[in-house]
């Protein structure tokens, strides 16, 4: 019988009580010295407790006199993390990366054209504006080409899609950092399908940012996987 570790145990009793609402988030857990009288366990277990929840997310340290451990509710960065951690520690295919991103990235798009703000559309906009100042700057390409994608998918304001797409957005576009991928055809024809989804996010119509979605991110995700093979990328003219 495998019997679990002090610090799992009590790191599980005080993620339960932080997710049950027992503490608010930005309230302090209890000092170091409490916990060891409460729970009769050593200052190196519940700090290794601590340190589990620090992980997860589910509190930040503070070191100094006012310190101490805060609590925090997960956000999509926190599953980012998680999944930017499954996909690094698995070793994921990047065939499988893309394979995931047009089963999920199509319904963000749709989302998006529902539900986004005006605050959303200005973050679209000066991603393309960046994507096409970047030139032969490859990182400003590639940084910018994130920040598109990571912006539909909040504007999808579903938090689990934006958690998800921003793991996998940067995991993509990490693989594809490549000279011999990113050409100027590459550049020009992905500006050209990013304005044409957010002209259909802007007019709030679901179904054609679906399909533009679909159509984009299945096109890169050939041009991606059959890079040496290729000659040229095309995309269908705009709607």
């Amino acid at each position: 019988m495998e019997v679990p570790k002090a610090s799992d145990v009590l790191a599980n009793e005080l993620r339960e009580r932080i997710l049950g609402g027992e503490y608010e988030e930005g309230t302090p857990l209890p000092p170091e010295r409490e916990l060891v009288v409460q729970t009769r366990m050593s200052r190196t277990t519940v700090r290794e407790a601590l340190r589990i929840l620090e992980v997860q997310g589910l509190v930040r340290i503070k070191a100094g006199r006012a310190g101490g451990a805060f609590v925090q509710k997960p956000g999509g960065e926190s599953m980012a993390n998680s999944v930017a951690l499954l996909i690094r520690g698995q070793q994921i295919r990047l065939a499988a990366l893309h394979e995931t991103r047009e089963a999920i990235e199509p319904f963000c798009a749709r989302l998006a054209a529902k539900y986004r703000t005006a605050e959303d559309l200005r973050a679209l906009d000066a991603a393309n504006e960046a994507i096409a100042a970047a030139g032969d700057d490859l990182d400003a390409f590639l940084r910018a080409n994130v920040d598109w994608h990571v912006g539909v998918s909040n504007a999808s304001h579903n938090e689990l899609l934006m958690g998800m797409m921003t793991a996998l957005s940067r995991a993509i576009y990490t693989a594809t950092e490549n000279e011999g991928f990113i050409t100027d055809t590459v550049r020009s024809t992905t500006l050209r399908a990013h304005r044409s989804i957010t002209r259909a996010i802007r007019g709030q119509d679901p179904d054609a940012a679906l399909r533009r979605m679909t159509r984009h991110v299945h096109s890169y995700a050939e041009a991606a996987l059959a890079v040496d093979e290729r000659v040229d990328i095309t995309l269908p003219a705009d709607e």
